[in-house]
């Protein structure tokens, strides 16, 4: 088998779910109907945020970056893949492989490290209450939202590096539906042994220490919330530290499968139904965690509706 590095310009053949061929119209329609909830979402999350007063808060400071990340994160995949499903053109550039790989890498890893950031706000609030506004000024709140795309960014830098170092053997034809790491190392020429090893090193930094700071800001929470002696006070917090938990346990689930076990255990044709989950169902059902139960929202969303209603 021959390979080619960044020098070739050789395209990439996305295999997608040609091998469902039945699947692929469903397919298609389920992801479009699933796409264009996550869009409208997310972007009502950002704009209630920025248009109540009553949501300029920590909590939705962070729910607008995470919802911002969901948007583009999905953006960076599914219209590839909708292309893939409803055409014969299933070609990606090498460049636009790389492109792809490092922006999904990006987002993924920032929001790992943002859901540190919203469980510690959540320890603030529960645990520090009379001090919160004093921890969580906005110049912190700021500072927080910067380490974690400045973070993410270079984890992603990292193993994007380390994957573009590797010669790659050809054909060149991925068997997934955009271009993810697991999926790319597959297709090296050379022992991949020692770049994994790297590469498993980064990934525990960005989603093994995360996910043990979140648990252990849990249990802190947990004992806080103990403590109260007021039934209605321990369900607020519940139902607000709740929806973080179920969003935490999505992410890092999907995550954990599969990015922390071993390549060659990996399962190319699993793995692009796992990856259907965390690129689109996830992305799709965060806004809806986050504000199902929640009043603050709703309010906001009331209110707006009825100021266009009165303008009408």
């Amino acid at each position: 088998m021959g390979s080619f590095n960044t020098s070739c310009g050789e395209d990439f053949i996305l295999v997608g779910f040609s091998d469902w061929p039945q699947l692929e119209l469903a397919l298609f329609v389920f992801i479009s109907i699933f796409y264009s909830l996550t869009l409208f979402g997310n972007t009502t999350i950002i704009a209630l945020s920025c248009l109540d007063h009553r949501l300029h808060t920590p909590m939705y400071f962070f729910l607008c970056h995470l919802s911002f990340l969901d948007l583009c994160c999905t953006t960076s995949t599914v219209p590839q893949l909708l292309i893939n499903l409803h055409g014969h053109y299933r070609t990606i550039t090498y460049g636009g492989c790389v492109a792809q790989l490092f922006l999904f890498l990006s987002l993924g890893s920032t929001e790992s490290v943002l859901l540190v950031v919203m469980a510690f706000d959540r320890y603030a609030a529960v645990c520090r209450p009379l001090h919160y506004t004093a921890i969580m000024y906005p110049r912190f709140c700021q500072t927080l939202a910067v380490i974690s795309w400045v973070g993410g960014f270079m984890n992603s830098a990292v193993q994007t590096g380390l994957m573009m170092a590797m010669p790659l053997c050809v054909p060149h034809h991925l068997n997934h539906f955009f271009c993810e790491m697991p999926v790319l190392l597959k297709l090296a020429c050379e022992d991949t042994q020692e770049t994994e090893v790297k590469m498993f090193v980064a990934r525990v930094i960005i989603g093994v220490v995360p996910e043990a700071l979140i648990l252990g800001s849990y249990v802190h929470i947990a004992q806080a919330v103990l403590r109260v002696k007021s039934a209605a006070g321990r369900r607020k917090a519940f139902g607000t530290c709740g929806s973080h938990l179920l969003v935490v346990s999505l992410f890092y689930g999907s995550a954990i499968y599969t990015y922390l076990q071993p390549m060659r255990n990996y399962s190319q044709s699993e793995g692009k139904f796992v990856a259907l989950f965390y690129t689109i169902v996830t992305p799709m059902l965060n806004p809806l965690i986050y504000t199902l139960r929640n009043k603050d929202v709703k309010g906001a969303l009331k209110k707006v509706l009825w100021k266009g209603r009165d303008l009408g």
